[in-house]
C-alpha cells in the first residue's frame, strides 16, 4: 500500500466512523441495542490508528 492509498483508506474509514456515530446517537435515543455499533466503532478506530502509524513510519523513512 502506498502513501496515497493509505490516506484514501483513512478518509474512507473516518467517513464510516462518522456515519456509525450518527447511527449510534439514533440507537441511544430510541433505547435500542448499541453493542454491535460500539464494536464496529472500536474496530474502525483501531484500523485508523494502525494506518496512521504505518503512514507515520513511511514519513520517518523518507527523512
Amino acid at each position: 500500500m502506498n502513501r496515497k492509498e493509505i490516506e484514501r483508506e483513512i478518509e474512507d474509514l473516518k467517513a464510516d466512523h462518522m456515519r456509525l456515530s450518527a447511527d449510534m446517537e439514533k440507537l441511544v435515543y430510541v433505547k435500542s441495542n448499541t453493542h454491535f455499533t460500539e464494536l464496529e466503532l472500536e474496530r474502525l478506530e483501531k484500523e485508523i490508528s494502525d494506518l496512521r502509524k504505518k503512514l507515520q513510519s513511511m514519513n520517518e523513512e523518507d527523512k
